[in-house]
This record gives C-alpha cells, sequence and structure tokens, in this order.
C-alpha cells in the first residue's frame, strides 16, 4: 500500500468519526428538544439546537420516525455504556447501582414524551422494547451481582424486577409535582443494603 493511500485511508476514518460525532450531536439536540417541547417538537428546533441545517437532520434521518427511534436507541446506549463505567468508577458497587439506577431514571422520565409515540403502529418501533430490554437487563444484572458480590445486598433480585419496579416509581412523575419518583426510587436502592 502507498502512502497516497494509506493517507485516503485515514482521511476516509476521520471522515467517519466525524460523521459519527456529528449523528451524535444531532441525537443529544433532539433529546434535549423532545424533553423540553415534546417529540412533535418542529424539526427546526432540533437544526437550531445542534447547529445545523434542516438538510442535515432530514438526509441522517427521513423521517420523524426514523428520528425518534434513533433518539431512542441513543439514549438505551448511553445508559448501558454508563453500567461498566461506573462499576469502574465507584466508590462501591452499591454506589455504582445507585447512580447507574438515577441516570436510568432520566432515561425513563424523560421518555415519557416517547411513549405515547411508542405505542403506534410503526412496526420501527415494536423492536425498540426488545432492544430496550436486551441492553439494559444485563447491565443492572452486572452492577447487582457486583453488589451482592462484594456482600453489600441481598442477593434475590432480578435485574428485571427491580428495573420494572423503578419503571412503576416512575409512572405520572412528570405531571404530578407533589409526586417524587427519585426520592421513592433512591429508598428502594437504600432498601437493598444489607444491614451491618
Amino acid at each position: 500500500m502507498n502512502g497516497s493511500d494509506e493517507n485516503a485511508g485515514r482521511a476516509a476514518q476521520s471522515k467517519r468519526a466525524d460523521a459519527r460525532r456529528n449523528k451524535e450531536t444531532l441525537l443529544d439536540a433532539a433529546a434535549a428538544v423532545f424533553v423540553t417541547s415534546g417529540v412533535e417538537a418542529p424539526v427546526r428546533d432540533i437544526a437550531a439546537e445542534a447547529g445545523v441545517g434542516l438538510g442535515t437532520i432530514y438526509r441522517h434521518f427521513p423521517t420523524r420516525a426514523d428520528l425518534i427511534i434513533a433518539v431512542y436507541r441513543h439514549q438505551v446506549d448511553a445508559c448501558a455504556e454508563a453500567g461498566p463505567a461506573l462499576l469502574a468508577t465507584s466508590a462501591t458497587p452499591h454506589a455504582a447501582l445507585g447512580q447507574w439506577i438515577n441516570r436510568f431514571v432520566d432515561f425513563l422520565v424523560t421518555k415519557h414524551g416517547l411513549a405515547a409515540v411508542l405505542q403506534s403502529d410503526n412496526a420501527g418501533f415494536d423492536t425498540l422494547h426488545a432492544y430496550f430490554l436486551d441492553r439494559l437487563v444485563p447491565v443492572c444484572a452486572q452492577l447487582l451481582d457486583a453488589a451482592a458480590a462484594s456482600g453489600e445486598i441481598r442477593s434475590d433480585l432480578e435485574a428485571y424486577e427491580l428495573m420494572r419496579g423503578v419503571g412503576n416509581l416512575c409512572i405520572g412523575a412528570d405531571n404530578d409535582p407533589r409526586y417524587d419518583a427519585r426520592r421513592l426510587v433512591e429508598l428502594l436502592i437504600a432498601g437493598l443494603r444489607r444491614p451491618h
């Protein structure tokens, strides 16, 4: 391989990395707009938040459904990737579990805007629930296993069961100012600890 081929290869890799970063910036911007304005927010608002033109958004996501699905998957991926990172950097496995559950609550509360759309007939939405479970249940299980192995929490709790319980505590959190789902979730996580 000669030098110009190597340079072309590096340029192509760099271009792909830039495109990936740009797409992530777009997805972060769309998620932020969805949280404040709902999933029906004008695409121009998302373009303005991301600092790009409308054409850029439509090139990546030809329909609103494509954009919504991509935002959802992006948020699921970020939540999944946070688990191992928190386990590596937190003081204890229980602390990592608590921090991850906080991120999961953030995801659930901000995702409520997507929930109504996800009930629609679009076939692309059908696979999202399975994606959510496939990506997040193993991460939660890893955190639970680590906290149980360290002796911090009881070991008889399944990841799906905990995630479902947290999800149930988050229902209605966004439309009742007197209800603090985060506080109840914190109590739930604190309650997993073994008594000393």
